[in-house]
């Protein structure tokens, strides 16, 4: 705050300082106005100020796990110690829509495949079915669905391209002579694949046929060696049945259905698992320098296979819930609550390539490593290793004759 003389000389100014100015032979209506600066608070000692707490810039705190009471992490998808999922607010929700998109998106118009990528390139081959009939669609609005959460690549391209090689030269004599592996790794390309993870719970009411088994003595004769009548015992297994029914709840997550076509459902299911317990929520620098799949298939299509092996589960559950030693005629009704689901993104490393007009793939889990692929196989040789089996055979059948002559 700064104020003129004029206004606080009675408050802040002493006689002793205005007494050289009124002895110069000057008026006080003569003397030009001062300016001073007025402190509003008084500045506190340089010891009270080392002691004084510092006040933490404090975020308001995500509730803990309604499950265990462990605290949560803000951009985890699961609790670090029970894995039970945490449900994704709206506030959360809002933030991954903000996020900007790839700047560039292509479809295969040999497999329909949709990709998004940040990569400048001069042209494009489809990562999936290797074909270069791609052409660059509009840019995605904001308004599409948004990933929530991702598990970024533990696994480098490098990595990747070791495992190839390593994985072709097993039974490298069975793979035809004109295939290069190293002629092929620059078609190896790291994408984020998309996948819906559903969680659910699971409320059953079943009935069944349930078996106890109680054992019984039996006395029976039989005639030993000599020809004699003898009388032994045996316990015989018997099975009492009773009817029974009730009730069954359980919690069912991290199910994952692909949201895209471009891998069958054998290499979809395959290349898992991943440790969904990892999975933070989408940010879009994971994406820097890698491709990213477009979601094709819809939450509602998905959601049916979901609930499909859901209430399988849930009967298989039950089963194993029943007492006794076995059942039978088991009827289980399911109804399934408190459905949630997040489109997520899992990375995974994948090498296509043709081989006399038929295409081969070569999949590497970007989290975990584990490896899945086919590789063609050079049917002149195979039929050349069967033909040394068979004159392997036929030189020692022929050599056993002659010895026993």
């Amino acid at each position: 705050m700064v104020r003129s003389d004029n206004q606080s000389r009675g408050s802040r100014r002493t006689p002793e300082t205005l007494a050289p100015i009124e002895s110069s032979g000057q008026t006080r209506s003569d003397v030009p106005p001062i300016i001073e600066a007025v402190l509003v608070e008084p500045i506190a000692p340089e010891s009270e100020t080392r002691n004084r707490p510092v006040q933490p810039n404090i975020v308001p705190a995500l509730p803990p796990c309604p499950n265990c009471g462990t605290p949560r992490d803000r951009n985890s998808r699961f609790c670090v110690a029970c894995s039970a999922p945490f449900e994704t607010t709206a506030e959360e929700a809002a933030v991954v829509r903000s996020q900007p998109l790839p700047e560039h998106h292509f479809r295969c118009e040999n497999c329909g495949s949709e990709v998004n990528t940040s990569q400048d390139q001069v042209s494009y081959r489809c990562p999936f079915c290797d074909s270069n009939y791609v052409v660059e669609l509009p840019k995605k609005s904001a308004n599409d669905h948004q990933p929530e959460f991702i598990i970024g690549f533990a696994v480098t391209s490098e990595k990747a391209a070791e495992l190839f090689y390593q994985w072709m030269k097993q039974n490298s004599w069975f793979r035809p002579g004109d295939l290069s592996a190293r002629a092929i790794m620059d078609k190896q390309r790291g994408v984020y694949l998309p996948f819906w993870q559903f969680s659910m719970g699971a409320e059953s009411r079943w009935r069944a046929q349930i078996g106890e088994y109680w054992y019984r003595t039996e006395t029976y004769t039989v005639k030993n060696a000599k020809g004699e009548t003898e009388t032994r015992t045996r316990q015989v297994r018997e099975t009492e049945w009773f009817p029974l029914l009730g009730e069954h709840h359980d919690y069912y997550y991290g199910y994952l259905v692909p949201a895209a076509r471009s891998l069958t459902d054998a290499e979809a299911r395959d290349i898992q698992p991943y440790r969904l317990t990892t999975l933070t929520r989408y940010r879009p620098h994971f994406l820097a320098g890698w491709m990213c799949e477009d979601d094709t298939i819809p939450r509602e299509t998905a959601q049916q296979l979901c609930e499909q092996e859901f209430i399988r589960r849930e009967k298989n559950a039950v089963a194993n819930f029943l007492p006794g030693d076995e059942h039978s005629d088991l009827r289980v009704e399911t109804r399934l609550t408190k459905h949630d689901s997040d489109l997520v993104l899992l990375p995974v490393h994948i090498l296509t390539y043709r081989y006399k007009d038929k295409l081969y793939r070569f999949i590497v889990n970007g989290q975990t490593g584990k490896l899945i692929g086919q590789k063609p196989i050079s049917a002149p040789r195979i039929a050349a290793a069967i033909g040394v089996v068979l004159l392997i055979l036929l030189f020692i059948v022929l050599l056993v004759i002659f010895l026993n002559r």
